[in-house]
């Protein structure tokens, strides 16, 4: 019995995700396409010029622009942040300071202590239970 490989493959979307850069942003024969394994490994290993502006200089998906700002993507939404930002537009925001990224910023180390504290608490309780 042969065993019959199939090539897999993904929502340009998918793969813009994965790339971490703004599907809208891509050329259109990328978001007209379908991505396979294979060319999303070699575009993350081999990046062509135009998926190298956009990490660099944007626009950024929420995601990218939560993380550049130090903040969760639920903070962006309350500070009225919906919109995709370039990379000078991130750089102004730190730059400026507003308030809503200062409290965000906050919320969001309070939210890793606290993970961490309990991440502590749970590797106690199954140290001393093995």
């Amino acid at each position: 019995m042969t065993s019959h490989q199939s090539t897999q493959t993904m929502k340009p979307a998918t793969a813009a995700k994965k790339l971490g850069v703004y599907l809208e942003a891509t050329p259109a024969e990328f978001q007209e396409g379908v991505v396979s394994r294979a060319e999303l490994n070699e575009l993350q290993a081999n990046p062509p010029q135009w998926l190298q502006d956009l990490r660099h200089n944007g626009p950024h998906p929420r995601p990218v622009v939560a993380a550049k700002l130090g903040v969760s993507i639920a903070g962006l939404a309350r500070a009225g942040v919906t919109e995709p930002l370039t990379t000078e537009q991130i750089e102004t925001l730190k730059q400026e300071g507003p308030e809503w990224l200062e409290r965000e910023r906050a919320t969001q180390a309070e939210v890793r202590k606290e993970t961490a504290r309990i991440k502590k608490k749970n590797a106690e309780q199954a140290e001393r239970q093995a």
